[in-house]
Parts: C-alpha cells; sequence; structure tokens
C-alpha cells in the first residue's frame, strides 16, 4: 500500500498541484532525504512531459496508452525479458501456463524491432507451417513489425480460431518469404513419450502446469510397455525447449534425482536467497538418462540439465543451451494487468550461475545440414546477444551462440541417434558417469 501511496503522490506532483518539497517536509535527514529528492524530481519530470502531452501535442492523445507505453518502456529498460501485460495480455499469459491458448503456437521474442521465433511449438500451425528457431518475423499482414511492442505483435498475431495470417519472414540471407497458417486452438501437449524398442523416449517441449502430470504418465506408460530387466534408459529430450513454469522444472528434475539441491534462486537482498531440494524416491529407479539440449533450450530446461548435470545423474548430449539464467515474477497490478519483472538469478546446485553463458554439454555433437540449410544460419546467438541482458557474473565467459537445428526425420538426427546407441551399449559406456555426492556450491 505505501508503494501505491508514493507512485500517486509522485503523479500528483507531476500534473502540477502546489505541496511541499521533501525537504521542507524532513528537513535535514541527511543523504538518504536527498536521494529520494532526487528521485521524485525525477517523477516531477515525468509528470511535467505527460502535460506537455496532453496539452500541446498535435491530435488528442490516448492517455492510458501513454501511461501503459511508459511503464512498458521502464520495464524493458531493465532487460529483454521484464515488461507490462495490460489485463488482456495478463489473461493471455494465465492462460498459456495452463497448458491450452489460442495462437500459432510460436515462442517469440524482439531482437533489434523485429519478432524473433525462439521456437516453434510442436504440432501447431507455425511449426507444421515450416517456421524454424531463429526466423525473423518483419511484417504481419503486411503491417511492419517495426516500432511495435513485443505484446502488440503478439497481439496482431493473435486472433479467431480458423482464421488466417501471413507472416512475412527473414532466414539467413535469404529473400525474406511470406508464410500463411491459419490460427487454431494451441491444445499445449507439454510431454509426449515414445517407445523405441528398448528405451524410453520422452520429449518436454515447453514447461506448463500440466508437464510434471505428463512426465509422470510417460514414464509409467513406457515401465508397462517395456519388463524393467529390457529398459536400457531414458532419452530425455529439452531441444528447443523454451522453458516455463519454475515449480515444474523443480518437479521434472526432482523424478530423477533422490536427494540434494536441485536448484537456488538469489535475488538483491540476501534473504531472498530461495534453495530447492529433491525428495526421496525416483520415478525411473536406478536407469541411465541421456537428457538433449541445443541453442533452443533455454529457461526451465536449462534448470532440469543443469541439475542432472551436476548431480552427475545424466549425460547432457547435444550444444550448449541457450542461457537465460533469469527468473521473472509475475506481480498482478488488479484491473490493471500485472508486471513481469526479474527478480532474482537462478544456480544450479554446484553454485553456477548460467546467466549468458549457457549449460554445456558433456559430449557435444553437431547435426548434420541438409543441403539447403548449409548457406543458412542455424545458430542461436543466445542469451548473450539480447540487448540489455543481464551480464554474466564471471567475465569473459559470455556465450556466442549454439545449433538449434533438429531434423524432421529421427533417422537423422545425431544427437538422438547417438543417444540410443549410448544407452544401447553400442558406444562406449564411459560416456555415463557415476553417481557422486550432492555437489558442492562454490
Amino acid at each position: 500500500m505505501k508503494k501505491l501511496s508514493l507512485l500517486a503522490a509522485g503523479a500528483v506532483i507531476g500534473a502540477g498541484i502546489t505541496t511541499l518539497t521533501l525537504e521542507q517536509r524532513l528537513p535535514g535527514l541527511g543523504s538518504a532525504v536527498a536521494a529520494g529528492v532526487d528521485t521524485y524530481r525525477q517523477l516531477n519530470l515525468f509528470g511535467d512531459v505527460f502535460e506537455r502531452i496532453r496539452s500541446d501535442y498535435v491530435e488528442e492523445p490516448d492517455e492510458p496508452a501513454l501511461i501503459e507505453a511508459a511503464v512498458n518502456g521502464m520495464l524493458t529498460s531493465l532487460d529483454p525479458h521484464s515488461s507490462y501485460m495490460n489485463a488482456k495480455s495478463y489473461q493471455d499469459m494465465q492462460v498459456q501456463t495452463k497448458g491450452e491458448f489460442g495462437g500459432l503456437g510460436i515462442e517469440v521474442t524482439m531482437e533489434e524491432g523485429v519478432v524473433k521465433v525462439v521456437t516453434p511449438i510442436d504440432d501447431t500451425p507455425a511449426a507444421k507451417a515450416g517456421i524454424r528457431a531463429g526466423d525473423l518475423i518483419t511484417a504481419i499482414d503486411g503491417t511492419d513489425v517495426k516500432g511495435l511492442t513485443l505484446n502488440e505483435a503478439v497481439d496482431k498475431m493473435r486472433g479467431p480460431i480458423n482464421s488466417s495470417i501471413t507472416l512475412t519472414v527473414a532466414r539467413g540471407t535469404d529473400k525474406p518469404f511470406d508464410v500463411k497458417i491459419v490460427r487454431d486452438v494451441i491444445k499445449m501437449q507439454s510431454v509426449r513419450y515414445e517407445v523405441k524398442d528398448d528405451v524410453g523416449y520422452i520429449r518436454i517441449s515447453q514447461f506448463t502446469a500440466q508437464t510434471f502430470d505428463g512426465l509422470k504418465t510417460s514414464i509409467d506408460k513406457i515401465s508397462a510397455a517395456v519388463p524393467e530387466d529390457k529398459l536400457k534408459g531414458y532419452v530425455l529430450d529439452l531441444r528447443n525447449d523454451p522453458g516455463g513454469l519454475l515449480d515444474q522444472a523443480i518437479a521434472v528434475s526432482d523424478a530423477f534425482l533422490d536427494q540434494g539441491e536441485i536448484v537456488s534462486t538469489r535475488g538483491r537482498h540476501d534473504g531472498d536467497t530461495r534453495r530447492y531440494a529433491a525428495k526421496a524416491g525416483e520415478l525411473v529407479g536406478d536407469k541411465p538418462v541421456i537428457v538433449l539440449i541445443n541453442g533452443g533450450s533455454a529457461s526451465a530446461s536449462e534448470i532440469v540439465a543443469g541439475a542432472l548435470q551436476d548431480h552427475r545423474r545424466a549425460t547432457i548430449l547435444g550444444t550448449r543451451s541457450f542461457g537465460k539464467g533469469s527468473v521473472q515474477t509475475i506481480i498482478p497490478l488488479g484491473s490493471n494487468g500485472a508486471i513481469r519483472l526479474t527478480t532474482a538469478r537462478y544456480y544450479t546446485p554446484s553454485g553456477n550461475s548460467i546467466q549468458a553463458k549457457g549449460i554445456h554439454p558433456d559430449i557435444e555433437v553437431l547435426q548434420d545440414l541438409p543441403e539447403d540449410l548449409k548457406d543458412q544460419v542455424t545458430e542461436t546467438k543466445g542469451e548473450a546477444s539480447l540487448k540489455g541482458h543481464l551480464k554474466s557474473e564471471t567475465e569473459g565467459t559470455e556465450g556466442s551462440g549454439s545449433q538449434a537445428y533438429v531434423p524432421p526425420d529421427p533417422k537423422n538426427d545425431k544427437q538422438l541417434n547417438l543417444a540410443l546407441d549410448l544407452l544401447r551399449g553400442l558406444q562406449a559406456n564411459a560416456a555415463f558417469p557415476p553417481k557422486g555426492d550432492d555437489p558442492v556450491a562454490n
């Protein structure tokens, strides 16, 4: 309530109503008050500019839109992942994290004024239309996206079910081309599984509220299909998984761990530190696990990979992950929507932050590119390439991006096929690190 009162006071002062300054109210309180006075002077500046726009702009401005733009500008200046959500955007976000929403089925971010595809979601209109991770969307239905906020661009891509939309896509050095997509209800099946003879394959495409339940169901069905003495192990595929809910990442990690820390989050103040530990009992017993990651694996998927790697519970195979090592908290603002605010960094059990660095695989495997892709950019630049990103806490360690291509035909998937061969003992079992004691934070 105090914060709201201070903001209201700033708005009143900015509106030009006469009032005592803080120096007059609280004389002699020293530098702390002086710093507060400077802040209120800046709030006065905002009020002065706002009043000038209201009175003198060439057309009558939309005042709520002005304030919304100012708030969003303040948040987006912090880092690429903090933003303001109006009431509609907040509602859309809540629907999406529940695992069912309307749209095209792509995870996007804003880069250099255009919309960049982080990853298309499996089995959605965007994925079926051939949209790829790293594609740049430069126009929507012929309207240039430059000048739009990310939320405005996303709103334009949403619409009635069965309605069509045309995206103009820039891919590598190719000439931009149009892709027509028909909107649909995106029923987010975040987990799917497949029994590959004697190996259980589990793919997690995003961490929604349904992810852990889907993982448990998949493990149960694999166990029922393959006798325990015949099951060689599990492949957990987190490639091009953009992340999602922190609690689901913790629950998924816990499914493969019997004890020890999974992840810790550390905010600005010492009291903000939180540690999350595994509970006794693995869902897969002692079966070997290989986790697949690549340049499109971000956030929650990096938490899982980092936890299993640090505890030497799984072999991590593929290419370096995206490097998003920050936690966003959704703070509701009543009828005014919510803010998405970066409030902490997360750390793997050994105490390492992967912010702007990523998880490095135990076994690096690059995919063979088909001829039509060899001259195109197939790497993600990663978190380190995003303007205004939180810097790595270790000098000189920021990553430069890694390959994010996954062949559509599993027969051509070198990463998956090597994982299957390793689990079946067709290649050196030395790839599997022995389980060890809990890692020590450094």
